[in-house]
């Protein structure tokens, strides 16, 4: 890997950690079915059960009660995640052009997905396969070359030497 690429690989790291609220905040956002709603309902009651919504059990149930609520008349959403996407869209902009699609790309889906925010931010990875420049032809290795034939040396006179 050169050093380009190896620094068009660390700023799409960086655009991607920039990113890692839009994805949870879209999946979230995005309108669901009567049956998608209480399933995810459960989901969030088996959560807080568990311990492992990183909030007190009363406080949990009652904000995953809220959101069922919320999501079965329609309002969870509120228009959000067409903001969301535009404003991950503006972050890929403060980027070099070379990486600016890429990023883009990834914003819309492209690519894989993973982690989480709880885990500290989602990784959005998108491959992208360059082929490497071509090298130049190497000379003819099957033929001895000949070395130059010496070129004579003759004496020349100092011009800043005393006479």
């Amino acid at each position: 890997m050169n050093a380009a690429r190896s620094t068009r690989v660390g700023r799409t790291v960086l655009a991607c950690a920039l990113g890692s609220l839009l994805g949870a905040s879209v999946a979230a956002a995005a309108p669901a079915a009567k049956s998608d709603v209480q399933a995810r309902y459960e989901q969030e009651r088996a959560r807080c059960a568990s311990g492992q919504s990183h909030q007190d059990r009363r406080t949990c149930l009652q904000e995953a009660a809220a959101a069922r609520g919320e999501a079965l008349k329609g309002r969870l959403d509120n228009g959000q995640a067409a903001r969301y996407e535009q404003n991950a869209l503006q972050r890929c902009n403060a980027l070099p052009v070379d990486d600016r699609d890429e990023c883009q790309a990834r914003i819309r889906g492209e690519g894989t997905t993973s982690g989480s925010v709880e885990a500290g931010g989602i990784y959005r990875e998108l491959v992208t396969v360059e082929p490497a420049p071509q090298a130049m032809p190497s000379p003819d290795v099957s033929a001895p070359q000949q070395p130059a034939a010496p070129v004579p040396m003759t004496p020349q006179a100092n011009p800043a030497a005393p006479q």
